[in-house]
């Protein structure tokens, strides 16, 4: 039977399918949120293989700009060589490209070390359950204030508060791959996200100036996640860590989310350490071989 390995344009409509398929059998997303996108808004710049049988889509990369790259296979396709053929139409097209393994499954790892590839990089997914989240409010100095995304722009103006939280967010990723670098368009491209709540998302200002953020997200099931949070450099070393965290961990227990997650690199021990302290435990680890 011939599988045939074609490049395609947002082929949302085609893969959508599959990953659903994929998802059901493996207890975790083949595709990140961010490549999900990608499928179908030509903004993102993903390029996509198809493997395919007969017309039927049975298997599918997506590569970024940046050269990370995830792919899935049907279930039922599995261990013919397709996930190996997808990985080297994806080298091809860029031959430094890493392969995003979510859950790091045996087929994943099995494809590496048929490929020769070894783990670059680890991505832990933390978990705390709502009522081990530290109790006692949110206290802030004097001087210092919460306040949701609205407020914020009902006050100061959206373009003003844009370009804060812009700043603010390359300033606390400037080493990130995927964080770091935005502009103003990425920042308002990723609010049109479904889920987005600008209620969700907690802004720590300093009289005028935005000297953090706390982006959070609730998924479908209830599940919240501390999407992305960041501190100006300029305020680091004044306690303010932990007050930010706090602020939108507030927010998802009291919306009712039975529990929080969130994503941290595996090296960045100082992080993990403080997230421990917090009681996140590890749930999954999402990897890239390269």
């Amino acid at each position: 039977m011939t599988v045939d390995i074609l490049s395609a344009h947002l082929p949302g409509d085609r893969v959508r399918p599959l990953l659903r398929t994929a998802e059901a059998e493996d207890g975790i997303a083949a595709f990140s949120e961010a490549f999900v996108q990608g499928l179908d808004d030509v903004r993102v710049n993903h390029s996509h293989f198809l493997a395919e049988d007969r017309g039927k889509v049975v298997g599918c990369a997506g590569v970024a700009e940046d050269g990370s790259a995830e792919l899935v296979v049907h279930p039922q396709r599995r261990r013919e060589g397709i996930g190996r053929a997808l990985a080297e139409a994806v080298r091809a097209h860029n031959p430094e490209a890493g392969l995003w393994a979510h859950g790091n499954l045996p087929g994943a790892q099995a494809l590496a070390a048929a490929l020769s590839l070894k783990i670059d990089r680890e991505l832990l997914v933390m978990e705390i359950d709502a009522g081990d989240i530290p109790a006692g409010g949110v206290r802030l100095p004097e001087g210092f204030e919460d306040l949701d995304y609205d407020a914020a722009v009902a006050r100061w103006g959206r373009d003003d508060v844009d370009k804060q939280w812009l700043a603010v967010n390359n300033d606390a990723f400037s080493w990130h791959p995927e964080q770091g670098g935005w502009d103003l368009q990425r920042l308002r491209r990723a609010r049109e996200a479904e889920w987005f709540d600008p209620a969700g998302v907690r802004l720590l200002f300093h009289g005028d100036e935005l000297a953090g953020f706390h982006w959070t997200k609730r998924h479908p099931d209830g599940t919240g996640e501390v999407y992305v949070v960041g501190l100006a450099s300029a305020h680091r070393g004044e306690g303010m860590g932990g007050p930010l965290m706090q602020m939108g961990l507030e927010y998802l227990r009291g919306k009712g989310s039975p529990q929080v997650i969130l994503y941290v690199e595996s090296d960045n021990e100082p992080a993990v350490k403080r997230y421990r302290q917090l009681g996140f435990e590890v749930r999954e680890s999402h990897v890239v071989y390269r």
